[in-house]
């Protein structure tokens, strides 16, 4: 009876312990390292939440019209200690942003850096594998 009340007490801890680690995701699960984008929009809401900030912008379509992205950034304690403020994006701030998108072909793209209208470039600490580089897709 014991080493079997004992053995339930391990497993229910050891589920407790893996829900943190579902609950987090790998770049590669969401995000495509072969589609680089580069997009250029206004700011219309930010979440600074944990584990990732989500920046959502309107970016002209190809047909004109505004489409509304999603771009994940890095934790915020990450973009802390890269010199990110609260304050250094705000709604209505025009950015271009480099990253990656999304594999469901939704507007979701992972940030890799963050260009601000003065020309300062933040990098995003994202989970993204490497920078963007070649010649993304423009939105």
């Amino acid at each position: 009876m014991r080493a079997t009340l004992a053995a339930v007490i391990l497993g229910v801890g050891l589920l407790l312990a893996a829900v943190p680690v579902a609950a987090h995701h790998a770049f590669a699960a969401e995000f495509d390292s072969t589609k680089p984008v580069t997009l250029k929009g206004t700011v219309t809401q930010l979440e600074w939440t944990n584990p990732h900030i989500w920046i959502h912008m309107d970016v002209k379509g190809l047909n004109g019209v505004p489409v509304g992205w999603r771009v994940e950034g890095g934790p915020p304690n990450a973009l802390y200690r890269q010199g990110w403020k609260k304050g250094s994006i705000t709604v209505g701030q025009e950015l271009t942003v480099n990253g990656y998108l999304a594999r469901n072909g939704s507007p979701t793209a992972n940030a890799s850096t963050i260009k601000l209208p003065d020309g300062t470039v933040f990098g995003a600490a994202s989970s993204s594998p490497q920078k963007a580089q070649g010649e993304p897709n423009r939105y």
